[in-house]
Parts: C-alpha cells; sequence; structure tokens
C-alpha cells in the first residue's frame, strides 16, 4: 500500500518550494492536482515529470475512485492550486478516504498564507481562530463576526478583493471602529503588501479602490480590559442598528456583545423605546 503526501506549494514565489516537497513530487508515482495547468507551471519549472490527475472540488467524487486505486500500487501527492492542500479546499476528503481505507498520511510542512498574513500582520499570533472564506451575505457575516466579538484571539479569514470594502465595513460596525485589522495581499508575489491600521481606517482606504489579487484579513481580538457601555451609548448603537432595518433580537445580540452588557437588559431598552414612540 502506497503513502498519500500532503505537499504545500508556492503561494505565489517558486522559490518557497522545499527540497522534500520537490523530491517527493519525483518520487511518487501520482500527482493529484486541484488543476493540472496551474500545477504544470510549477513541474515544469522543477523539471518534474510525475503523471498527474486533477482533483478538484467539481470531480472529487468521481476522481476519488482513481486516486484511492494509485494509492493501492504507490505513493501520491496531493498538491492544491497554492498553499497546503485540505484548507479551504477539497483535499481533506481524499486525506479522510485514506486514513480510513488504511493508507500513511504524510503531511508535508510549506507554503501557507493564513500563516504567513498571521505572522506579517503585527498582530497577536499566540491564539488564532481561522474562519475560512467568509460569507457572502451581510446578515450571515454579521452574525458570524458578532459570534466572535468579546473573543480575545486574533481571526484569519480570507476574502475577495470585490467585498474587502463592504466587509471592512461590517468589521467596523459589528466589531468596532477601533478594532486592529490587517490587509495582506498578493503574500509572496511581486506585489505583496500589508495594510496595518484600525477597521474604520482600512474601511476608508478601501471604499473606493478594490485591491487586486488574492486577500487575506486578520482580525485583533477582543481588548479583555475594554471599558463597559454606558446606558447612553448602548441606546444610541442600538437605535442605529433599528434605525437601518436590523430586527431588535439580532440587533440587541451584537450590541450586548461589544457593550458587555447582557442581551435582555439591552433587548429591554430596544422594547422600551419602541413603546415610548
Amino acid at each position: 500500500m502506497g503513502a498519500l503526501y500532503i505537499v504545500p506549494t508556492p503561494i505565489g514565489n517558486l522559490e518557497d518550494m522545499t527540497l522534500r516537497a520537490l523530491r517527493i513530487l519525483r518520487e511518487v508515482s501520482l500527482i493529484a492536482a486541484e488543476d493540472t495547468r496551474t500545477s504544470r507551471v510549477l513541474t515544469r519549472h522543477y523539471d518534474i515529470n510525475t503523471p498527474m490527475t486533477s482533483y478538484h472540488e467539481h470531480n472529487k467524487i468521481a476522481k476519488l475512485d482513481e486516486v484511492s486505486a494509485a494509492l493501492e500500487n504507490g505513493d501520491v501527492a496531493l498538491i492544491s492550486d497554492a498553499g497546503t492542500p485540505g484548507i479551504s479546499d477539497p483535499g481533506f476528503e481524499l486525506i479522510a478516504a485514506a486514513i480510513e481505507r488504511g493508507h500513511e498520511v504524510v503531511p508535508l510542512p510549506g507554503a501557507n498564507a493564513l500563516t504567513t498574513a498571521l505572522v506579517g500582520s503585527g498582530l497577536a499570533c499566540d491564539r488564532f481562530a481561522y474562519l475560512g472564506f467568509l460569507p457572502r451575505k451581510p446578515a450571515a457575516l454579521r452574525e458570524l463576526l458578532a459570534e466572535y466579538a468579546e473573543r480575545g484571539e486574533t481571526l484569519v479569514a480570507y476574502e475577495s478583493p470585490y467585498r474587502l470594502a463592504q466587509s471592512l465595513a461590517m468589521i467596523a460596525d459589528v466589531l468596532g471602529a477601533d478594532r486592529r485589522v490587517c490587509v495582506a495581499r498578493e503574500i509572496s508575489k511581486k506585489f505583496e503588501e500589508f495594510y496595518r491600521g484600525s477597521a474604520s481606517e482600512l474601511r476608508e482606504s478601501f471604499a473606493d479602490d478594490n485591491p487586486r489579487g488574492e486577500v487575506t484579513l486578520v482580525i485583533g481580538g477582543a481588548d479583555p480590559g475594554a471599558s463597559v457601555w454606558n446606558e447612553a451609548k448602548v441606546i444610541r448603537a442600538l437605535s442605529a442598528r433599528l434605525d437601518a432595518g436590523e430586527p431588535l433580537s439580532r440587533a440587541a445580540s451584537t450590541v450586548a456583545k461589544l457593550a458587555r452588557w447582557k442581551k435582555n437588559a439591552v433587548y429591554r431598552l430596544g422594547v422600551s423605546g419602541e413603546e415610548s414612540e
């Protein structure tokens, strides 16, 4: 029985390939690649001639048997378009299947946008939560951010450059305008950039100018020493959300987390406000 090697590939600069990864790609009997066209740029660059097959989100069911059969006869390397396979791509399903069938699974360390953006952000790295790709729908994004509003760990997420401005506005709205944020763009590539500042500052920076290329967002955790809001500030924040059409229950939940109040207390303020109108 063969082994399944999980091989990270460069997220930009081809020199980020490790010597061990190059050896594995030359020695295995098959490379399962997310996109063979993209991966052939890498294999041609390093003169790797190992047979390759596609394995991606749209053919993963049909290809699972083919790759599993190859594992019965030899070693297979799993690679994605860029970075470490299994993180926000279908690779984890092949990995799980290989483990279930008794194959050895060997993960190699290597390039990854998540950790590279995190350590380059200047934000705390001792504890962090990976959120994957941020939800496209505003309501779902608001709900996700509200869930982490009081948590102290740094947050890391992938985002489309076309939705970056809207996401930064939502971060400022839900987590607070002063929450520290880093936008990492085109990591490891020629035009790599790190933008660091408050949520409100970065929201203004990208309000009229979507960046090009791939974007990783790093969001600082909640300040454990943040003060409890007074009632007047709670009422203002709650009123702003209600005026924008947000349901009372959801608005109360979000404001309660930001204000360090109990949700029921904030909800009662909202009900009292409605009754007084």
